[in-house]
């Protein structure tokens, strides 16, 4: 049972998340991982004024997706920094380009979930999830989220991302703040989740 985690991180928030979430899909028995990024759609030029070149080199071991690849997996989590409640260009950019595998209902029965980060709390971690949503519903896909069965969503002791919707990072204004503990463990409850369901629909 193949999981494809399909991601772009800017300054490697969402990357970190991704690795979590590859750690726990991985612990599944059966479950074949894999993780790729999106292309980058801005200029070396534009990244280097955005402070972001570094990461992106940082990043360029991994491979690039292919449309194809979405195609070949049972379950797909996706990961993208929000945008002004959105997810990032780069992210829809690379979806507006599935329009041949919604011909065919490529993905149709297959697992989706979705990751995001905010720079605030209250930065549209949300909105992005829920209107990510949208795109793997013309698809065909079964949504998984983030179910309170994960307790760390419900702690108020500290602030931290997660929701019901999947599982989130606030990186802070300047994105000085990495994922807390508690950011990576829903993101490692949320890949477990997506592979075990993905198991018992394609046994």
């Amino acid at each position: 049972m193949k999981v494809l985690i399909v991601f772009y991180s800017m300054y490697g928030h969402i990357y970190r998340m991704m690795e979590a979430a590859q750690e726990g899909a991985g612990s599944v028995n059966g479950a074949e991982v894999r993780i790729c990024r999106v292309p980058e759609t801005l200029s070396d030029e534009a990244l280097e004024k955005m402070g972001a070149l570094d990461t992106q080199k940082s990043l360029a071991h991994i491979p690039v997706c292919k449309t194809g690849d979405l195609a070949a997996a049972e379950a797909i989590i996706f990961g993208t920094p929000t945008r002004f409640g959105n997810m990032c260009g780069q992210m829809r950019q690379f979806l507006d380009s599935t329009g041949g595998l919604w011909a065919k209902g490529a993905l149709v029965g297959k697992v989706g979930s979705v990751m995001t980060s905010s720079a605030t709390q209250h930065g549209g971690q949300e909105s992005t999830i829920l209107s990510f949503h949208f795109t793997l519903l013309h698809h065909g896909m079964v949504i998984v989220g983030l179910p309170y069965a994960f307790a760390g969503q419900m702690r108020i002791d500290e602030i931290t991302g997660g929701s019901p919707y999947g599982a989130s990072t606030i990186v802070g204004r300047e994105g000085e703040r990495m994922p807390s503990e508690n950011e990576l463990a829903a993101a490692r409850f949320q890949g477990r989740h997506v592979a075990e369901i993905a198991t018992r629909l394609f046994r």
